[in-house]
């Protein structure tokens, strides 16, 4: 059994999704054990604490350097003994310590089809005005890994979604989120705890 450590910053919708398929059984081999926020305030603590899983905090404003909180938030993850940290609306940018540490071992979600609205400075409805802007016919959301580039990890899942006539970004949002999001990162959670990723490059295989 895998430990599944969830990395949150506000409201816990994507933590609420994989609470509800790990409860559902639809993730295998693995438990959520910690949910780590880096706000004090952030819902998701509230619905950690809900389903009786163990809550830290620790916020980069707390520490000088970068490279100090980087090497906190290592020590913090390597000390709940993470097998696997998922960033479910995770606000704060993860350092080279991290991400050294946990090689293939972050999984994000990001609410479009990489490598479209991705990279620095594409993040909640940001990426949807730009969906919208540019009119496209689908979206969607892609469960990646984590590496040193912004978005530009091993993509694991990605499903599409449609764009509609008169949607707004705050409309097109809740449905990539309902339809995508909400599926594909729980789909993804499971198959590394099963062990059925690959990682080859920066492509993945799925192993039946």
């Amino acid at each position: 059994m895998k430990n599944i450590i969830v990395l949150v910053s506000g409201g816990g919708t994507n933590l609420q999704a994989l609470i509800d398929a790990e409860k559902s059984g639809l993730i295998k081999n693995g438990k959520i054990t910690c949910v780590i926020s880096s706000n004090i305030k952030a819902y998701a603590l509230e619905r950690a604490k809900n389903n009786g899983i163990s809550t830290e905090v620790i916020r980069r404003g707390d520490f000088s350097e970068f490279s100090d909180y980087d090497k906190a938030l290592t020590e913090l993850l390597k000390s709940k003994k993470a097998d696997l940290i998922v960033l479910a609306g995770f606000m704060t940018i993860l350092g080279k310590e991290v991400i050294s540490a946990f090689k293939n071992r972050i999984i994000n979600i990001h609410p479009a089809l990489i490598p479209s609205f991705c990279g620095e400075g594409f993040y909640g409805l940001k990426v949807h005005e730009k969906a919208l802007e540019k009119g496209v016919k689908l979206t969607g959301a892609t469960a990646h890994f984590v590496t040193e580039v912004c978005d530009g990890g091993p993509i694991i899942i990605q499903k599409a979604v449609e764009v509609k006539n008169g949607d707004t970004p705050e409309i097109l949002q809740k449905r990539v989120m309902e339809q995508a999001e909400w599926k594909i990162l729980p789909k993804a959670v499971s198959l590394f705890c099963e062990d059925k990723i690959k990682v080859v490059g920066n492509t993945t295989e799925i192993i039946d």
